[in-house]
C-alpha cells in the first residue's frame, strides 16, 4: 500500500510539474495579464499565486513520493 501510495504522490508531482508551465506561459500572453502601462494585474498575480501554490504542493508530493519508495524499500 505504501508503495502505490508513493507512486500516486509521483504521479502527481510530475502531472503538476508538466501541466502548470504551458498554463502560466498562456496567461503572460493573455491581454488580460497587463494594463495600458505594461503593469502586472490582478489577473496575472492571482494565477501566478495559483501555479507557485500548485508548484509547492507539487513539490511536497514529490518529496513525499520519494520518502514513501525509500522508507518502503528499507
Amino acid at each position: 500500500m505504501t508503495i502505490l501510495l508513493a507512486v500516486l504522490l509521483l504521479v502527481n508531482a510530475v502531472f503538476n510539474f508538466v501541466i502548470w508551465p504551458p498554463f502560466l506561459r498562456r496567461v503572460r500572453k493573455d491581454q488580460r495579464a497587463y494594463d495600458a502601462e505594461g503593469r502586472a494585474t490582478s489577473f496575472l498575480k492571482v494565477h501566478v499565486i495559483l501555479i507557485g501554490t500548485a508548484f509547492a504542493i507539487a513539490g511536497a508530493s514529490l518529496v513525499g513520493g520519494i520518502a514513501g519508495l525509500l522508507i518502503e524499500n528499507q
